[in-house]
């Protein structure tokens, strides 16, 4: 057995340093089991030398990707993900009659699932405690946001007090490797901007209702120039993890499970902060910690601005 001494030694030059072409496998060895005994003090190392364990610098975000019309059956979808971490976003249309004090305003409404399959701390039968706190968050930031830009409810409206829509946004974690929120979001904004939506008409007696695809000619159609919905505004966000002097962007499962204090900034594409969310955790979030995270959100809303208009381009191409 590897005494403490021998592994701190043996990992003081292999933590930061990669094995030699020899391929040293005891050194290897003396660092997973550091790792494994030591989880903050390994992390600390690294975070010395201004790198994570997995090669990031500290301010830069995972890799992002994102996909358009994931689920053929819904009217709008997307798959968004952020290193391993996995979103699946799909909205369905349904006609319903608008409340008497907004008649001419239509209803989003938000769900977050994770089921057992997008990590081994989720089990069969027991929800996730995390999940209705993004879907909480979820809620805040799209729905409380729509009021200030990014949709306009009335947009959402058929025939004014009779008809409007419920937009249903159900999102799925497929993989849950950390900043939860910030792949949700993504998946969000994606899927609204994917959105079809459903032509309807009114029949004689008033009543508006979906038509089909093989109706579509022949029926007199209420929205037929209404089947997008217009975003402006859009919400960003970046989650940072806030250890000592350190600030990490984007962190993965792992490091959130070490570090507990996690900062996250919501900045819409017009630069304007949308919320700032930090669920406790045991560092001070300064004004300075704060300033350094809102300027990282301000680069990670430009790239994934960017993801997400290429995206759309290359699907109306095809």
């Amino acid at each position: 057995m590897l005494s403490h001494s021998h592994v701190q030694d043996g990992v003081a030059e292999g933590v930061i340093v990669p094995p030699n072409s020899s391929g040293d496998l005891s050194s290897e060895i003396e660092v997973a089991a550091f790792k494994r005994l030591f989880p903050l003090r390994f992390f600390e190392r690294h975070l010395s030398e201004s790198i994570r364990p997995d090669g990031r610098a500290l301010g830069k975000a995972r890799d992002s990707t994102l996909a358009l019309g994931a689920v053929a059956s819904a009217n709008g979808s997307a798959l968004a993900k952020i290193g391993l971490t996995t979103m699946l976003a799909a909205i369905k249309m349904e006609v319903m009659t608008p409340s008497k004090e907004s008649p001419d305003k239509g209803c989003i409404a938000i769900e977050f699932h994770m089921p057992p399959i997008c990590s081994p701390l989720v089990r069969p039968g027991r929800p996730a405690e995390v999940a209705p706190v993004v879907s909480k968050q979820l809620s805040d930031t799209i729905v409380r946001h729509v009021n200030s830009g990014m949709i306009d409810l009335e947009e959402l409206s058929l025939v004014s007090g009779k008809a409007a829509w419920m937009a249903y946004l159900d999102i799925y974690c497929l993989d849950a490797d950390g900043a939860l929120f910030d792949a949700a979001l993504l998946s969000a904004v994606a899927a609204f901007s994917h959105l079809q939506i459903p032509v309807v008409s009114m029949n004689d007696d008033g009543k508006v209702s979906v038509v089909s695809e093989e109706q579509d000619e022949g029926r007199d159609a209420v929205n037929k120039e209404r089947r997008k919905l217009k975003l402006s505004r859009i919400p960003f966000s970046l989650t940072c993890l806030l250890h000592k002097k350190y600030i990490l962007a984007d962190p993965t499962a792992e490091e959130e499970s070490i570090m507990d204090t996690l900062v996250t900034v919501v900045l819409d594409s017009s630069d304007q902060l949308v919320s700032l969310y930090k669920p406790g955790g045991s560092a001070l979030a300064n004004t300075l910690a704060v300033q350094d995270c809102i300027a990282l959100t301000r680069q990670r809303v430009k790239e994934l601005q960017m993801i997400l208009d290429e995206t759309i381009s290359k699907m109306e191409v095809d």
